[in-house]
């Protein structure tokens, strides 16, 4: 009778041995959880600020097109046909 006692408290003990460890590498699973919540909220504020600021950043180029339209005809110079046959020898 004595040995089945000692049995179920060995059997008890190592029970507790097994939950506590358990419980350890659920902890470590939350913590590894909660640093990849947290880079992922970094990340996710970053790529708004981004579209932000490229929604709001003024568009330069566009501006400059408008300039250089009006001289584009000009920079052709017609050649005589002359010239033409030169060219091609």
């Amino acid at each position: 009778m004595q040995k089945k006692i000692e049995e179920l408290i060995n059997a008890a003990k190592l029970n507790e041995l097994l939950n506590k460890k358990q419980e350890e590498e659920e902890k470590k699973k939350n913590n590894l959880v909660f640093i990849l919540a947290i880079i992922g909220a970094v990340a996710a504020v970053a790529a708004i600020a981004f579209c932000v600021f490229k929604f709001l950043q003024p568009d330069y180029i566009d501006d400059d097109d408008y300039d250089f339209d009006d001289d584009f005809d000009d920079d052709f110079i017609e050649l005589d046909s002359d010239d033409k046959a030169d060219k091609n020898i």
